[in-house]
């Protein structure tokens, strides 16, 4: 994804790597016959060491010092679980198995050492450990999560967890429960294993027949295996039972969507009752299948109605006329929303649709207001300066869009959402050491923010040779969310770029598998490529096109691969 994308997109709570584990009071400091309770504690040192490490982005150093710390901290539970996530973190082994046994030995059978061990077991190959761990789980009432969790984590081979999951079935190990069921099987389809899937939707479909949400789970599995007139066929048979059930009728058109099939979607939310939300759905399929009278036919219905002065719904009918370029109609809308939360985001709505109706001196004009308005959020005035620079972007203006971000970085000093758009302007202009500087200024406030440690990662990856730096970075940002797809691509990527394809490969499916995206396509593409495998690179660049055939990144790759 562009850089924008990590940086807007992936807001990620930032996550201090305090140390929290207490300072054990000294003989002569506590009471007189006091006698200190529960487990000794660790020595502050390799504690104070691994986070410290954590922070620097040294996972290895990091696995090694909580390693240390597990091994001194006798009976403390919380410091071998950390230890022992860690060091599967930064990939080593061998400090996840010490770890891991030092969990197991304070916190016998608990049910997160037994998922863990199989989530090791299945990194390292071993199906048979892995399989008895899980059957363990399993047995206990309410804890198959557990082990959809260790199967959709653990494994460098894609295969490894697939015959796991096989095998659990075969041992009738998964429970008599629609949402356990419902689980692996969406696991299933997420392993690009055909005749798992198959399987596992059979199984669902065998136990639960007349259940209308299972049969959305079959029209997704017979879709994958290129058989989707059978599964608009299974979709067609829900449908009387969704006209009287809102959520159901909502997940039917989400199917129908997701099998390429907008009009059906939008077809399907028009029975029952209308609200506001119902119609900003139907307006999203008429637009995606690019349908303009009949998205007119229903911005006038919506219109007809629209005499009480209803903020939701009045902002919806501007963003429909702003969409069938009625700007003139669209800033009516919006200068007709009364007060509430909606009437911020209309005024900066009318303001883009001014602009796009080419009154460029109004536009300035009501956009320097809201920067001016003490009454607003100071949100909402931080916005109003990312649109301006937004509207000089689309001119081409790139100098002026970073002296709309500079001015408004005057009125907020070191303002993330200003900085990150700024980074963004520089890196499109090819400027990185000024993309750096702005990332790295976040840095210093919130040395711990999540979206600011992957863009600057990524973009030392993909924009220099600093790669070593650029993992560090991404480590960081790896320890606080590590199941975030955009952070795993971003890993996957400076792998390759350090050299080390086969281990991107893994950490780039798992992206993809996540996360839909097109450059994470291109990446995985890519490094089929560099691989010998062409085929299958060809099938990614092919998935990255459908999705955006203008992305940098697969164009990038395609040039310089040639392919």
């Amino acid at each position: 994804m562009p850089i924008f994308s990590r940086i807007r997109s992936n807001r990620l709570r930032g996550a201090l790597l305090l140390c929290l584990f207490p300072l054990a009071l000294p003989a002569a400091a506590r009471p007189a016959g006091e006698v200190p309770a529960g487990p000794r504690t660790a020595s502050l040192t390799p504690v104070l060491a691994g986070e410290f490490s954590l922070q620097a982005g040294k996972l290895g150093d990091a696995a090694h010092w909580y390693l240390e710390a597990a091994r001194e901290g006798e009976g403390d539970v919380g410091l071998a679980e950390r230890a022992t996530r860690i060091a599967m973190l930064a990939d080593d082994e061998a400090s996840a198995s010490e770890a891991l046994a030092l969990w197991a030995q304070r916190d016998p059978g608990a049910l997160a050492v037994r998922a863990t061990r199989a989530s090791l077991a299945l990194r390292q190959g071993d199906t048979r450990l892995a399989r008895r761990e899980l059957l363990a789980v399993l047995r206990t009432d309410g804890a198959w999560r557990y082990a959809v969790l260790a199967l959709a984590t653990g494994g460098r081979d894609p295969a490894a967890p697939a015959k796991v999951l096989g095998d659990l079935v075969d041992a009738g190990a998964i429970p008599d429960d629609l949402e356990a069921w419902q689980e692996f099987g969406r696991l299933a389809l997420r392993m690009e294993r055909p005749e798992l899937a198959r399987r596992m939707v059979g199984e669902v479909v065998k136990r639960f027949p007349d259940e209308p949400r299972v049969a959305l789970l079959h029209a997704t599995q017979l879709n994958q295996s290129g058989n989707k007139d059978q599964a608009l066929a299974l979709l067609r048979g829900i449908e009387p039972k969704a006209a009287t059930d809102e959520e159901l009728r909502n997940a039917l058109a989400f199917a129908y969507d997701a099998l390429g099939e907008p009009g059906r979607a939008e077809r399907t939310l028009a029975t029952g009752e209308q609200d506001v939300q119902t119609w900003g759905m139907r307006a999203s399929l008429l637009a995606k299948q690019k349908d303009d009278p009949a998205l007119l036919a229903l911005y006038r219905d919506i219109a007809a109605g629209a005499g009480k002065p209803d903020p939701d719904q009045r902002l919806l009918l501007g963003r429909i006329a702003e969409y069938l370029k009625r700007y003139r109609e669209a800033v009516d809308w919006y200068h007709g929303v009364p007060g509430g939360p909606q009437r911020n985001e209309a005024r900066l709505r009318a303001v883009n649709a001014l602009h796009a109706l080419g009154e460029t001196a109004q536009a300035d004009q009501e956009v320097r207001a809201i920067q001016g308005d003490v009454l607003v959020d100071d949100d909402v005035r931080r916005d109003a300066y990312l649109l301006e620079a937004e509207l000089r972007q689309r001119d081409g203006h790139l100098e002026a869009e970073t002296a709309v971000l500079t001015r408004g970085l005057a009125a907020y000093p070191d303002d993330g959402a200003l900085l990150y758009a700024r980074a963004l302007a520089w890196e499109r202009g090819d400027d990185i050491a000024r993309a750096e500087a702005d990332l790295r200024q976040i840095l210093v406030a919130e040395p711990e923010n999540v979206a600011a440690l992957n863009a600057l990662g990524y973009t030392l990856a993909d924009r220099t040779s600093r790669y070593q730096e650029a993992l560090e970075l991404i480590d960081r940002a790896r320890v606080a969310e590590p199941d975030n797809a955009a952070i795993i691509d971003s890993y996957g990527w400076v792998l390759y770029r350090l050299g080390r394809a086969q281990e991107a490969l893994v950490h780039l499916r798992r992206a993809w598998s996540l996360n839909k995206d097109p450059e994470v396509a291109a990446h995985v593409g890519e490094v089929l490529w560099t691989l010998g495998r062409k085929d299958e690179a060809r099938r990614f660049f092919d998935e990255a096109r459908a999705l955006d055939p203008d992305n940098r990144a697969l164009q990038r790759a395609l040039e310089a691969l040639g392919a």
